[in-house]
């Protein structure tokens, strides 16, 4: 396969300047490959609307610029428009992720004159009775294509966002010709990577190497077609590649995502790994975490490395992978990322394809997300 999204890195001159701002991770879907905590339910105590705002400030502060207001469901949050409003004024350029339920025209318009920027919003299917399978929620897609034609009324620019499964790869021209129609600038189609909820389904999720070939070509089609109409990104699993991307463009290093609860993470799966304590913006300086804390200096830069990975030419391109792939596979957060051929874990990639498509394999019912029991 091809390796894009694998060597573009940023050199973010040392400053996190890629915030993400996990509001909460309250949600009105039950996707089957949420990027959210499995223990999501046991993440409470949010920070508090001034909490937040003192985030912003300290992040500013320390050099952040781009702002992603994410969960969870950030629209949950009845507080989204005033630290919008306070983003603005701080001098963010502020983007919404969001699945689009319980967007209204009036809520619309009230981010716009806070500030709001940019939306990406989610979109799993281009029908009503798949989507509202795929998240868990009846009349889900008549709620995402109202939320998408108010996001376009009110002219603000927009990512469509797919998370591309087997469920729905099948359907590429059908999302381009939909964004088409209603005049969004950009498509991320964005193949699922395997953390959190979607490991747990990776045999039901995985799509075929034929079938991710056959969806690459077609939107290579639709480029040559469509020019700078319509701008459409293409990110490839790990899985049937041979080197891993680089992963937050190295850890440490541009991004900063903040959890519900304060947690301070280089990226937003992190507080998976066991054995790292990551600080929490309600007991510390922010500058100090981002420059000082053991938790952000634990991967940053090489010394941490082990073999292959220390000696490899590529190591300042690929930055060794990701952390918390190369745990969730192979227990190790040090490990060279199982993406990548070099690893002496890659077999482990390999053999969950071959389990996927395993002609005797049983399927299985996708687990979707929902409040663990006890």
């Amino acid at each position: 396969m091809p390796k894009s999204g694998n060597t573009v890195t940023v050199d973010g001159l040392g400053l996190p300047l890629w915030l993400v701002l996990e509001l909460t991770y309250r949600c009105p879907l039950r996707c089957s490959w949420c990027n959210n905590p499995l223990d999501f339910d046991q993440v409470r105590n949010e920070l508090t609307t001034e909490e937040w705002k003192q985030v912003l400030r300290d992040a500013r502060k320390v050099g952040s610029v781009q702002l992603g207001f994410s969960g969870g469901e950030p629209l949950l949050r009845k507080d989204l428009e005033e630290l919008v409003a306070e983003a603005e004024t701080l001098g963010f350029y502020t983007n919404l992720i969001t699945s689009g339920i319980g967007l209204t025209d009036e809520r619309m318009a009230r981010l716009k004159a806070a500030g709001l920027k940019h939306v990406q919003l989610s979109m799993q299917a281009t029908d009503s009775q798949l989507c509202d399978s795929m998240v868990g929620l009846k009349d889900a897609y008549e709620m995402k294509m109202a939320a998408a034609r108010i996001i376009k009324s009110h002219g603000l620019p927009m990512v469509m966002n797919v998370p591309v499964s087997r469920g729905n790869i099948a359907y590429i021209d059908d999302f381009i010709a939909m964004a088409e129609e209603l005049g969004i600038e950009y498509i991320e189609f964005a193949n699922i990577q395997y953390y959190n909820w979607a490991l747990l389904n990776r045999s039901e999720l995985l799509p075929t190497r034929a079938q991710l070939e056959e969806a690459e070509a077609k939107v290579n089609a639709a480029r040559q077609r469509l020019g700078k109409k319509l701008t459409l990104f293409f990110v490839i699993p790990d899985y049937y590649n041979d080197r891993p991307k680089a992963c937050m463009n190295g850890w440490g290093a541009i991004h900063l995502t903040i959890a519900p609860d304060g947690t301070a993470m280089p990226c937003q799966e992190a507080r998976i790994l066991k054995g790292i304590d990551f600080p929490n913006v309600r007991d510390g300086d922010l500058r100090w975490i981002w420059h000082e804390s053991p938790g952000f200096r634990h991967f940053r830069g090489d010394d941490w490395m082990k073999e292959p990975c220390r000696s490899c030419d590529e190591k300042h391109k690929d930055f060794g992978g990701c952390r918390c792939q190369a745990f969730m596979l192979t227990g190790d957060a040090a490990n060279a990322d199982p993406a990548c051929s070099k690893s002496p874990h890659h077999h482990l990639m390999q053999e969950a394809v071959e389990a996927a498509f395993d002609p005797n394999r049983q399927p299985a019912p996708l687990v979707m997300r929902e409040r663990q029991k006890g």
